[in-house]
């Protein structure tokens, strides 16, 4: 209620503040014009009068008549621009309407359209709300204002880190995590998850601050699966596969079904050419031998058209099936061996999008496009 009775004293303060010099009349001087009037007329008689008795002489009196006059005309004047200003009140009019029927008409619309009957949510509550009940750019708006004002509240930049990172906000995401780690201390999930959004801002290249943030979450938690995997990939990176596949090996080994950090150790493993889950990975599906045969014989630019068209086959599968892992490695591989790297990248942004931004699968197709030279932030641009 009290918001109300402020917004209405505001309004009125407002509206009074324009509608004051609109409706004020000009002074009326029509009195004090009749009186100057008469007095000049008295003037000029007087003036008549002198001059029959031969107190000035005529050249005397022709000056003295003439300044009467101009004063005369100088009156007249005035008289008619204030009669003007009384006839303009009627166009005065139009704009104190105006501004009356602006507040007037808002606040009967907002009665009938809007919600004045809504209990406010206190922002505490609005932002530890489940994030599948509002859009994510609700979320963010709400959470970069509070956020704008408080500074120091940790848990609003843990609340929005992960919901940078769903929108590929990567840069954004690291500050958010380092921000709620200085203001609510280390622990496994925020370092984990600084890590993470180090590694994707660097394009899927694992750097000393990644990696001493994935360190941190093992210190706190040594199964930390997500750590472990970025690790590995930081050894792969650094020729050391030896190391990267044990370290793959034992999350194979370690983790549960159905974990999503098993699967992608799993195919990183596959991508290492090793064996996994007890067989070696075939090829991955390609030409038949008549295709192989066909092809041989071909022109090279009828072999580019096949092989185009297999692409574009790919292509239209993994619409079809979004969510076949190898499939989009093997496509991002046929557009950057055909040298269309813009393909390429589009390919990877779809990938990641249909697989989740935060699964072990798009983890391991990023990791394998940073292998080629693909990187997530040149796709992004």
């Amino acid at each position: 209620m009290l918001f109300w009775v402020i917004a209405a004293v505001l309004t009125l303060g407002a509206s009074l503040a324009v509608l004051l010099p609109l409706a004020a009349r000009p002074k009326s001087e029509s009195s004090d014009t009749a009186h100057d009037l008469e007095v000049y007329r008295d003037q000029l008689s007087e003036l008549d009068r002198d001059l029959d008795r031969g107190l000035i002489q005529p050249s005397e009196a022709e000056q003295a008549r003439a300044e009467i006059g101009r004063r005369i005309l100088r009156l007249s004047a005035a008289r008619q621009a204030q009669a003007g200003s009384e006839r303009s009140f009627g166009r005065r009019l139009i704009p104190v309407i105006a501004v009356l029927a602006v507040p007037l008409i808002s606040w009967a619309v907002y009665a009938r359209l809007g919600s004045p009957d809504i209990p406010s949510q206190p922002l505490s509550e609005r932002l530890a709300r489940n994030p599948a009940e509002s859009t994510v750019d609700e979320l963010v708006a709400r959470a970069e204002s509070h956020l704008a004002v408080n500074p120091s509240d940790g848990r609003g930049w843990e609340v929005l880190a992960p919901i940078y990172m769903r929108m590929q906000r990567f840069s954004d995401s690291a500050r958010a995590y380092d921000n709620a780690i200085r203001l609510l201390g280390s622990n496994a999930d925020r370092q984990s998850g600084l890590g993470e959004a180090l590694v994707n801002a660097a394009g899927g290249r694992i750097a000393g601050d990644a990696r001493a943030a994935f360190q941190a979450a093992l210190e706190h938690d040594p199964s930390n699966a997500k750590s472990q995997f970025f690790l590995a990939m930081a050894s792969a990176q650094d020729g050391r596969m030896e190391d990267a596949v044990a370290s793959w090996t034992r999350m194979r080994d370690a983790l549960p079904e159905g974990s999503p950090w098993r699967g992608a150790a799993a195919q990183a493993l596959a991508q290492a050419g090793l064996e996994t889950a007890g067989r070696v990975p075939g090829p991955v599906p390609g030409p038949g031998q008549e295709e192989v045969e066909a092809a041989a014989e071909m022109s090279e630019q009828d072999r580019a058209e096949m092989i185009a068209g297999m692409v574009e086959r790919l292509d239209e599968r993994l619409r079809k099936n979004p969510q076949d892992g190898e499939g989009w490695k093997q496509l991002i591989r046929s557009h950057l061996v055909l040298g269309d790297a813009n393909k390429a990248r589009d390919a990877l942004a779809r990938a990641v999008e249909a697989l989740g931004a935060d699964t072990g699968q798009a983890m391991a197709i990023i990791a394998f496009a940073a292998s080629n030279g693909l990187k997530m932030t040149e796709q992004a641009q």
